[in-house]
């Protein structure tokens, strides 16, 4: 049975002193006791009484994290320059609080677990922000009609919906937005405005920063240079990172409308990011197809815009 750790991935050895130790060492006998391969865990911090370690596996072994404390501290204490104490501890938390437990009651342990893990990923899956885009509506100069929509249509079904910040026209705020989200436990992401072809559009950029496999689907092309465009095309995104989904939608009202059955029948069936981004994709380049529009109009947002 493996156990995944949904993004709660340190853990902290205290009260732990250092003399000319081998980091990757370290990390690799930490790794041995976790069940898992050389270079699955790494050194991301080291202080004067205690070091982080971060699991770079997101699924690790039962065997590998039930009550392993002492087993973890031993294989540490044998190597060179590494000093522990009968006070030397340590300490995670979510699933990998785990390495700690006492394992006189494997079974009950594992149902609590369960039950625990379940209870997240259901809470997190329900927590949703929507962000806008852009310096028209970040200096008010035009109106944001998606994400009040957005809103409404996710809490409709259950949703618990946070209005994010206006994201910049630039790819490190993006970056450093759907950065915070993620860490902050939202299982849903929309963007919406800056999938366009031009070199202020950013949002699907950023979430292929944060995952490198994240489907990116045209919505159209064309060729590249035209006009303003320093791209080849419109493109939506979808990604995954951990239990968090992330959805770059288009900025013109219109299309968000049309796009807005697809992301909820795809949400409220589970879909996986290539499927969603391929239909929402489909509807999208279908609603061009219908308007005749043989090429893009401006798409960097356009909230009130066509």
């Amino acid at each position: 049975m493996g156990l995944n750790l949904l993004e709660k991935t340190e853990l902290w050895v205290n009260e732990i002193t250092l003399a000319n130790a081998n980091l990757s060492d370290m990390a690799d006998a930490v790794a041995e006791q976790l069940g898992l391969d050389k270079g699955k865990v790494m050194v991301v911090d080291v202080r004067p009484r205690h070091i982080t370690f971060d699991v770079l596996e997101r699924n690790v072994p039962q065997a590998g994290i039930m009550g392993k404390e002492r087993a973890i501290l031993s294989a540490l204490a044998a190597l060179p320059g590494v000093c522990l104490t009968d006070k030397s501890y340590i300490h995670s938390n979510g699933i990998l609080g785990l390495i700690c437990a006492d394992v006189e009651e494997p079974e009950a342990v594992l149902d609590r677990v369960s039950n625990m893990t379940r209870e997240i990923q259901e809470k997190v899956s329900r927590r949703a922000i929507v962000f806008p885009t852009g310096f028209e509506l970040k200096q008010g100069m035009i109106q944001d009609t998606n994400t009040p929509f957005l809103k409404h249509e996710l809490e409709e079904r259950g949703y618990y919906v946070t209005v994010g910040e206006v994201m910049e026209d630039n790819v490190e705020d993006v970056v450093e937005k759907l950065d915070d989200a993620l860490s902050r436990g939202f299982g849903l992401i929309v963007t919406t405005g800056g999938v366009g072809a031009e070199d202020k559009d950013h949002s699907v950029e950023g979430v292929c920063r944060m995952d490198p496999t994240a489907a990116t689907p045209y919505i159209v092309k064309f060729q590249q240079g035209t006009g303003r465009h320093v791209k080849d095309g419109v493109r939506i995104g979808v990604g995954v990172v951990g239990p968090s989904r992330m959805v770059a939608l288009p900025g013109p009202h219109d299309e968000v409308m049309c796009a807005a059955p697809v992301l909820l029948r795809g949400l409220e069936e589970n879909w996986d990011k290539e499927t969603l981004a391929d239909r929402l994709a489909a509807a999208l380049a279908d609603k061009w197809r219908r308007k005749g529009m043989g090429q893009p109009h401006h798409h960097n947002r356009g909230q009130e815009k066509g």
